[in-house]
C-alpha cells in the first residue's frame, strides 16, 4: 500500500469505489468502502493523488482528503465517461477515474471552500424561492380571473389584483376567499423570503474582495458578482477568457470539418445560472447603449446591425471576457479610453 501513487475514488451515498495504481500503471487495490471506511482508509496511506468526478459531495471529500495531505483533483464527470472501457460499474468508474486524472491535458475544478459552497447554496435557495413566487402569482392570477379581477402584468399588476381582491372579496363565495387569501400568505411569505436571502447575499458580496472587483464592471450587479466569485474560486484553471466564456456556454458551437469552420449558435454548456445573469445585465447595459453613451459605442454600433437578443448574448460573452481579466490581475475594471 506504500507503493500507491495514484486512486481513484468513486463517490456514492454509501459504498464508495477504489482503484489504485503504483507509478507504473500496476493495480494495487481495487475495493469498495463503506462511508465509515473512506478516512481511516486514506488515513493509513502514503500521499497520494486522488483523482474523483466533481459531483455531489465531491467538494467535501476533497476537502477532507486534502486535510490528511493528499493531493485530491476534481473532474468533470463528462471528461471522465471516454475512459470507461465497457459497461457501467463502479469499479469501472474508478479505474476510468484513476486513468483520466493521470492525463497532461485533463481540465480540473477547483476545490471549493465552505464559504463559497454556502454562498452557492443560497443563490440556488433564492432561485427556487423566485421560481415557487412566480408559480403562486400565476395560480392567484388565474383563479382572480375567474371571478373577473384581472389586472396587468408585473409586481404593480399583482399588488393591484390583491387590493382588488380585497375591496370585492365580499361579492366572493366563502371558499374562494379563504383559498386565496392562503395564496396570498404564501406570495408575501415567499417574497420576505427572498428579500431575507438578498440581504445575505448582499452582505457577503460587500465583504468579499473579489466580487467588490466584479461590480464595477458594467452588467454586473451584487447578485451577479457574488455568483461569480463563489463559482470560480481559482480563475487559473482557464487560460484566457474566451475559455472562461466557452465554459459558461457563451461561445458558439463548432461544427467544422475538412478545413471549413462552421459556428452556429451559442453552446449552452455550462454554468446556466451565471450564464443567465451576464445575459439579463448586458440587456440592461443595452437599454442604455440605445442613447447617447460614448461608453456604450461597440454595443450600439452592434445594435445597427444585428437583434437586440443577438446583441445581449454577446455582450454578456463580452462581460465574462472582462470578468476573467479582473480576476486574474486583481484590478478594478476600467473603462477604454473614448
Amino acid at each position: 500500500m506504500a507503493q500507491v501513487s495514484t486512486i481513484g475514488l468513486d463517490l456514492a451515498k454509501n459504498v464508495f469505489q477504489v482503484h489504485g495504481l503504483d507509478p507504473q500503471g500496476k493495480v494495487l487495490v481495487r475495493r469498495p468502502l463503506r462511508r465509515t471506511e473512506v478516512l481511516p482508509f486514506f488515513a493509513k496511506l502514503a500521499p497520494c493523488l486522488i483523482g474523483m468526478e466533481a459531483c455531489g459531495t465531491a467538494h467535501h471529500w476533497a476537502r477532507e482528503l486534502t486535510k490528511l495531505g493528499h493531493t485530491v483533483k476534481l473532474m468533470p464527470p463528462a471528461y471522465v465517461k471516454p475512459y470507461v472501457k465497457r459497461g457501467k460499474t463502479d469499479a469501472a468508474d474508478a479505474e476510468a477515474i484513476a486513468e483520466a486524472v493521470q492525463r497532461p491535458t485533463m481540465r480540473f475544478v477547483a476545490i471549493k471552500t465552505t464559504d463559497q459552497q454556502a454562498v452557492l447554496m443560497l443563490h440556488k435557495v433564492r432561485d427556487l424561492l423566485v421560481r415557487q413566487r412566480t408559480m403562486l402569482i400565476n395560480a392567484l392570477r388565474g383563479h382572480l380571473a375567474e371571478f373577473g379581477i384581472v389586472a396587468a402584468q408585473g409586481a404593480v399588476g399583482v399588488r393591484s389584483a390583491i387590493a382588488q381582491f380585497r375591496a370585492d372579496q365580499a361579492s366572493l363565495p366563502e371558499l374562494a376567499r379563504s383559498a386565496i387569501r392562503h395564496l396570498i400568505g404564501q406570495i408575501e411569505a415567499v417574497a420576505e423570503d427572498v428579500k431575507k436571502a438578498e440581504t445575505e447575499i448582499l452582505a457577503w458580496c460587500r465583504a468579499d474582495a473579489a466580487s467588490r472587483r466584479l461590480l464595477t464592471i458594467p452588467g454586473i450587479g451584487l447578485i451577479t458578482a457574488s455568483a461569480i466569485a463563489a463559482a470560480v474560486p481559482d480563475p487559473t484553471l482557464f487560460r484566457s477568457g474566451r475559455q472562461f466564456a466557452a465554459w459558461l456556454g457563451l461561445t458558439p458551437r463548432s461544427q467544422s470539418s475538412g478545413g471549413k469552420e462552421r459556428l452556429g449558435r451559442i453552446s449552452k454548456q455550462g454554468d446556466g445560472t451565471i450564464r443567465r445573469l451576464l445575459v439579463v445585465g448586458a440587456t440592461a447595459v443595452i437599454r442604455v447603449a440605445r442613447q447617447d453613451n460614448p461608453g456604450r459605442a461597440w454595443a450600439k454600433r452592434l445594435l445597427e446591425r444585428k437583434p437586440a437578443r443577438v446583441v445581449s448574448v454577446a455582450l454578456a460573452n463580452k462581460t465574462a471576457r472582462i470578468a476573467w481579466a479582473v480576476m486574474m490581475r486583481g484590478e478594478v475594471y476600467r473603462a477604454p479610453a473614448v
